[in-house]
């Protein structure tokens, strides 16, 4: 730890820190080496005052040196008072004071011969055992310290399990004594080797090896002096040992053996428990591995037998067309399948909806729009009459989201407080990023504050704040010019920024054109405010037409929409684009924009584009393109485009969002709104700075968003492959949009409904489809921009209740034959495949050529089925059925 720069007061009173510091130099072996070598160690304790001084920690060395020597105090204090491993725990620096102690060198002179015996034979194997892996501070001594004392915890200990690794022994040296008692030892030694046999047999010292690895050189000598018996004058020299030192350890090898066995046993059984563990993940991952095997070996013979039954179906009308003649969905004569196969990608088909869309469509188009009954409990609506007409609305307009937003408040997870609680999948929020954006917006810089940020600014925000969004979007948008400051509006949030152009855009009663599903907030902030409504084009999953995906937006389907409308008499004014689009997660390529703009501009729409989403594609495979880096906008007096920070910089608790729009009518007209909408002058100086730190934004946080953003996309699409859920697959947002269809007893919203209650009573919160206004019953939004340990249990809770509705429909389905509401349901897991039930080649009156080809094209697009499969592999694996094939192919 760096202490320079700072000033400690030259107290008696030592921090944690400066104890820290003091107690890796003092611990260090040529420290230790030299305290016990020489009589005086004041310039010894002074050279660590120095180190500690380039530190920045100001101590004396007579202040270092009786810091060590209390600390020494109250280590023998505890020591003696047997208080450990329970007692002495609890002292933070206790076992670093142990492992230094007990394990320093200790000297003794020898009374035979007066030269310096180093006892660490037996304690430098022990001292092996406890190496961990540090880097040796810069010290002025001649030896590097021990890595195994620099191991200081700083924190309370209060666990009372028993460390494994074993207690180093105590010091086996005999203090020096007096002049006098060395004498008196002298004498008794020359009398006993003039009468001792022993002085006349040479005793050998071997060296055994004990289980831990060290050697027991001592072990050996004391047992062979042992049995050569007692020397004369012994018994007396040890007395006056005994009277000079008190008690001793009569045999403290026993206890140092006893210990090393015992810690080599406990250690040899903790390894055995985590090998067992090791072999038992391992076996885990193998059946993992081997379920998603058998699961993908059966999606391909699923595979197959829809393209065989397609092949079948085709076949069939064919033959039936060239029977009767019949020319609107014939083939001509003569057609092989391999001319057939190469129009397909050319070629497709109509089909019809769901039996929801076309109820759906039934209804007139007034009703269609903004409905209040799916926003609110008819049973619970009444009047208040403190309340207008308007005010009664905004009172009851709510929904699913408003219930399970008000549950999952009530009973919010957490991991130490609620592990019981709710996990809220269902909010479209970043939870990944928390470390990057505090540490950055708590920095200096973003600390300001001047006289013009507490008073009231232009409405349409600080124009420091509106001239570095336009350098930002003119960045990342990829802008062919440089925009500008004064096409700029800041407000507080995007929600604010669909409330205001409604407003100014529709009058009362008017439309706007829209693609389902879309985020449901959207109908909110027009309808509250302006009383506008929305017309849908409704988007399925099945591919018609010229649709290459599912709930793919054309502008036919556009067309169709806006032609509906106004036969009705109902006025569109505008059209809202997602891009990346909110909850499917697609990317409009610049062609599909272009299209879209286009069709505005020849029906005289306003064009919304949302690009809330625009930082926040994370795949590389993937590209944005934004409608601010088109060549040229078909009409730019028309075209307004809104961003903020809440998702791309997850940080939706801060209100800040941005529009820009050439038409400065409409400019004008927002910023009148502003008034209500306005943002506080500290928090549009903490967005500027947080916009112009571009080698931040670049460098560290997008960087680390995208890898956190795809890394919880993989965990989660991994575990919906392993539950056979089809999903789609795409690489913007924060959201996967799933297909739990086939987990509906009835293809109703009701039960629908009663699905997403089943997770919410199973604490897990979803988005249901009807919350994005799906035509298709079934569809769920599920949020993964979450941390793993809550990904981890959410999913869990997912699959329990997958799992019980799939043992509860198959129950039914005993006793019942399933019924065709199954039709159109997704059955593949990398991307969904939407096949309708498929009937005999007999019966396929109801089918028409265009739509099996369509259905064709897309199982060709949604698997490599083919490239696995070809011609030639087929007539090396079975010959003799490629050559009857092959014969009547030629003979058509």
């Amino acid at each position: 730890m760096d202490f320079r720069g700072k000033k400690y007061e030259r107290g008696s009173n030592w921090s944690d820190p400066e104890v820290v510091e003091l107690l890796q130099l003092w611990a260090d072996e040529s420290v230790q080496m030299e305290l016990e070598s020489c009589l005086r160690n004041q310039h010894v304790f002074n050279r660590i005052a120095e180190v500690l001084r380039e530190k920045g920690i100001h101590r004396t060395g007579d202040q270092c040196r009786e810091k060590i020597k209390k600390m020494k105090l109250e280590y023998r204090r505890i020591k003696d008072n047997n208080k450990t491993p329970r007692g002495g725990r609890t002292w933070k620096f206790y076992e670093v004071m142990d492992r230094v102690l007990t394990s320093r060198p200790s000297l003794s002179y020898s009374s035979l011969s007066g030269s310096m015996v180093s006892q660490q034979a037996l304690q430098g194997s022990m001292v092996e055992n406890y190496h961990h892996h540090f880097a040796p501070s810069a010290l002025p001594f001649g030896h590097s310290q021990h890595p195994e004392l620099m191991e200081i915890k700083c924190e309370e200990v209060d666990s009372d399990e028993h460390c494994l690794t074993p207690e180093p022994p105590l010091s086996m040296s005999y203090q020096q004594g007096s002049p006098e008692e060395h004498e008196m030892e002298r004498a008794f030694l020359d009398r006993a080797q003039n009468d001792s046999p022993i002085s006349r047999v040479e005793i050998p010292i071997e060296t055994s090896v004990s289980p831990s690895g060290f050697s027991e050189p001592n072990v050996a000598s004391s047992s062979r002096i042992h049995s050569v018996g007692p020397r004369p004058g012994f018994s007396t020299l040890h007395r006056l040992r005994k009277k000079r030192k008190g008690q001793r350890v009569k045999d403290p090898l026993d206890d140092l053996l006893l210990k090393t066995l015992t810690s080599q046993r406990a250690m040899e059984e903790r390894f055995l428990q985590m090998e067992e563990r090791r072999l038992q993940r391992d076996m885990e991952v193998e059946e993992r591995r081997m379920q998603l095997e058998q699961r993908r070996f059966e999606l391909e013979r699923e595979h197959e037998f829809r393209m065989f039954n397609v092949f079948a179906q085709m076949l069939s009308i064919l033959k039936q067309s060239n029977s009767s003649s019949s020319s609107s969905a014939a083939l001509p004569r003569g057609l092989d399948f391999i001319q057939v196969l190469s129009d397909i990608a050319g070629m497709g088909g109509g089909g019809g909806l769901q039996e929801v869309r076309a109820m759906q469509v039934g209804r007139p188009l007034s009703e269609r729009r903004t409905d209040m009954y799916s926003f609110c409990n008819p049973g619970e609506f009444q009047s208040s009459p403190f309340l207008s007409a308007r005010g009664n609305i905004a009172n009851l307009f709510r929904g699913s989201t408003e219930e399970g937003y008000k549950a999952y408040h009530a009973d919010k997870y957490d991991e130490d407080k609620n592990p019981n609680g709710i996990i809220n999948f269902g909010t479209s929020e970043n939870k990944l990023c928390f470390d990057l954006m505090s540490k950055r917006l708590t920095q200096s810089d973003m600390n300001l504050m001047e006289p013009p940020l507490l008073q009231y600014p232009d409405w349409k925000g600080h124009m420091f704040l509106r001239e570095e969004v336009a350098r930002f979007l003119t960045y990342y948008c990829k802008a062919p010019a440089p925009l500008k400051a004064e096409n700029v509006i800041v407000l507080n949030g995007c929600g604010s920024l669909f409330s205001a152009l409604a407003t100014v855009l529709c009058d009362p009663g008017e439309a706007v054109l829209i693609a389902t599903p879309f985020y449901g907030g959207i109908t909110q902030s027009l309808f509250l405010y302006g009383n506008v409504k929305l017309v849908y084009a409704y988007l399925d999953s099945k591919i018609t037409g010229t649709s290459t995906r599912p709930f793919q937006l054309t502008v036919d389907k556009l067309e169709k929409a806006l032609q509906d409308a106004r036969s009705e008499g109902v006025g569109v004014k505008a059209l809202i684009l997602l891009n990346p689009q909110n909850p499917l997660g697609d990317i409009y390529s610049l062609s599909e924009l272009r299209d879209y703009l286009e069709f505005a501009k020849r029906h005289e729409l306003h064009v919304i584009v949302d690009e809330i989403y625009m930082l926040s594609v994370f795949d590389e495979s993937a590209t944005f393109h934004s409608v601010l880096g088109m060549d040229r906008l078909p009409d730019p007096q028309r075209t307004h485009v809104m961003w903020g920070i809440s998702k791309d910089f997850a940080v939706s608790g801060i209100r800040f969002g941005t529009l820009y729009t050439e038409n400065q009518d409409v400019a004008n007209a927002v910023a009148s709104l502003c008034y209500f909408h306005g943002v506080c002058g500290l928090v549009q100086y903490k967005v500027a700075q947080l916009l112009r730190d571009r080698d931040w934004i670049n460098q560290v946080y997008l960087r680390a968003n995208h890898a956190r953003l795809k890394a919880a996309h993989t965990y989660v699409t991994d575990e919906l492959k392993t539950l056979g859920v089809p999903f789609l697959n795409r690489n913007a947002g924060f959201f996967v949009w799933i297909d739990f269809r086939k987990y509906l007893r009835t293809g109703t919203f009701e039960e629908e409904m009663l699905l997403w209650r089943r997770f919410l009573d199973n604490k897990v919160l979803l988005s249901c489809g009807k919350a994005f206004e799906c035509s298709e019953p079934g569809w769920f939004r599920i949020i993964f921009a979450d941390k793993t340990h809550r990904l981890q249990l959410g999913m869990q809770r997912i699959r329990r209740v997958l799992e019980e509705r799939e043992h509860e429909i198959l129950c039914e389905d005993k006793d019942q034959p399933c019924q065709s509401d199954q039709d159109g349901k997704a059955d593949s897991t990398d991307e969904v495949i939407f096949v309708s039930r498929h009937q005999e080649p007999g019966s396929t009156g109801g089918s028409n050529l265009g739509d099996l080809i369509g259905l064709l094209q897309q199982q060709m697009r949604s698997s490599d089925w083919l490239l696995k499969n070809t011609a030639e592999q087929f007539a090396q694996e079975k010959p003799e059925i490629y050559d009857v094939f092959s014969k009547l192919v030629g003979k058509q």
